[in-house]
């Protein structure tokens, strides 16, 4: 060309700016400039083009992130992850060994609740699970006490939508086992969900209501402890008792007796006393004993058929009990009528409980209802006067 510049082509012009990182501009270079020297400022802008763009992913990922685990730790999630062992020195058996725990931030040591698991100031957790900056596994402060079949676990999945509450997931039988008591506290602690501070750990353990050395461990750890204990038809809960265990019975390919025949005795035909399903039943005797160490007004007694049929009052009836902010609604529950139960909801679950729940009962010989009906009946007013509730029961 007569004007002594050459021209590049369009596939070889380069941005003047990609992603912030100035480029020059090359769509005209004087004929003494050699190719060489182009395809060094090309290569040169091109390696620090992927440079920033890596940089720019990297931020934007991390951003993510962060924001992902905190909208988590909003709606009062325990996120624990278990990551690979490190070890302080060659030993990996040391006691100096540690698991590390990426991103958590939590302050160092242990704070004034007597211990709760945290994370170190080099990121480190004591007991080798990553959570949320500023939770903590605390001791409980409300426990589900029983009874048995009458509703704890739909208790508790239910109150676990509640942002306030983190639930412990399995049954802990801390205070009625006694193998696990002499594990103390520590070892208690540790079967708790991480939680915030203003979350109020609860767990449940049916077997707690009817075993006579319970109230008084929870007592000794925590006399403000806040019970919650869940009821219901005493001759329904027998049945539903008895059909549990008849389930694992058939599973096992055991046989089991009939219901009528260890509910009543073989040689008198009445109510047979020595039946651990019928002794559960009488709830004033296992009441009074709690109530030797914990006042009424640290009790909140649950109605187990109403949570079935229309569980929000009394659920809004915990809340209060517990001292939480109105969170719970008809937008948290919804009726499943095949399964015939109220199936659970928020903003990220939608669940119903397990087929193990609502097992449909057995046919029972009318007579016997009717029987142990007659023989709860005296024991249930009894009850009612004691926890200063009435139940509609036969």
């Amino acid at each position: 060309m007569s004007d002594g510049l050459t021209r590049m082509p369009p596939s070889r012009m380069l941005p003047s700016r990609v992603l912030g990182i100035p480029c020059p501009s090359v769509s005209l270079l004087p004929l003494e400039k050699k190719s060489s020297t182009l395809e060094s400022k090309s290569e040169t802008c091109n390696v620090m083009s992927v440079k920033k763009k890596a940089f720019f992913l990297t931020i934007l990922g991390s951003t993510f992130l962060i924001v992902l685990l905190g909208y988590m730790g909003h709606i009062g999630a325990s996120m624990c992850f278990t990551t690979e062992p490190r070890h302080t020195n060659s030993s990996p058996t040391s006691s100096a060994s540690t698991t590390r725990a990426v991103g958590c931030t939590t302050a160092h040591g242990r704070s004034g609740d007597g211990g709760a698991v945290v994370i170190n100031a080099e990121g480190w957790s004591e007991d080798g699970m990553l959570h949320l900056k500023r939770t903590k596994k605390r001791l409980p402060k409300a426990i589900i006490v029983g009874v048995r079949k009458a509703g704890t676990r739909a208790l508790l999945e239910m109150l676990n939508l509640h942002p306030k509450i983190a639930k412990a997931s399995s049954e802990v039988h801390y205070f009625d086992i006694v193998e696990n008591y002499e594990k103390g506290l520590d070892w208690y602690r540790h079967q708790m969900p991480y939680s915030y501070p203003d979350q109020i750990t609860i767990e449940k353990s049916p077997a707690y209501f009817i075993t006579e050395e319970t109230p008084q461990r929870i007592y000794q750890m925590n006399n403000t402890m806040k019970l919650l204990l869940i009821v219901r038809d005493p001759t329904e809960r027998a049945i539903s008792d008895y059909t549990q265990i008849y389930s694992h019975k058939q599973e096992k390919n055991k046989n089991y007796d009939r219901f009528e025949d260890l509910a009543l005795d073989p040689e008198t035909k009445e109510v047979n006393t020595h039946y651990k399903a019928i002794r559960t039943s009488v709830y004033h005797r296992h009441m009074a004993q709690w109530l030797k160490y914990f006042p009424l007004e640290q009790i909140c007694v649950v109605d187990g058929d109403k949570l079935v049929k229309d569980p929000l009052p009394e659920l809004q009836r915990v809340e209060t009990f517990l001292g939480l902010e109105r969170y719970l609604s008809n937008k948290n529950l919804y009726y499943n009528a095949s399964r015939g139960f109220y199936c659970l909801r928020n903003d990220t679950m939608n669940k119903c409980l397990s087929d193990s729940k609502g097992r449909q009962h057995p046919d029972v010989d009318p007579k016997v209802v009717a029987k142990l009906h007659h023989y709860f009946r005296q024991h249930n007013k009894m009850f009612y006067q004691m926890v200063q509730r009435e139940f509609d029961w036969p």
